[in-house]
């Protein structure tokens, strides 16, 4: 039998890089790297293998905002476009490496929710 577990509270902690199980310890170090387990209830969160999702969900919604960026800049500016790139390339960057950091958490919270754990080959 397994435990049910709510995925919108799994999700929030992971967004605030709590583990999803306790809430206390830590889901990352560093920037993007896990945590192999919680070290305050031991579950074992390197078990939940992210791989490629965050980074895709990050990279989309980054396309997302691109073209709104792109508009409100020349809009208001006018720039010159090397400029445009140069200023549209920076926030881009900055806000994908945000997003990226706050993605991987919430879809590490997901997979602990749902028990999809590496099972190995």
């Amino acid at each position: 039998m397994t435990e049910i577990r709510d995925s919108r509270q799994a999700i929030a902690r992971g967004l605030r890089n709590r583990c999803p199980a306790c809430g206390e310890g830590q889901l990352m170090q560093g920037f993007l790297g896990l945590n192999a387990e919680c070290a305050h209830c031991g579950a074992p969160l390197g078990r939940y293998p992210a791989a490629d999702g965050p980074a895709f969900f990050a990279m989309t919604a980054a396309l997302l905002l691109l073209i709104p960026v792109i508009g409100f800049i020349w809009a208001i500016w006018r720039p010159e476009p090397v400029t445009l790139l140069i200023v549209t390339s920076v926030i881009m960057t900055v806000a994908t490496l945000v997003m990226l950091r706050l993605i991987k958490g919430a879809f590490i919270g997901y997979l602990w929710a749902k028990d999809e754990q590496d099972r190995g080959a």
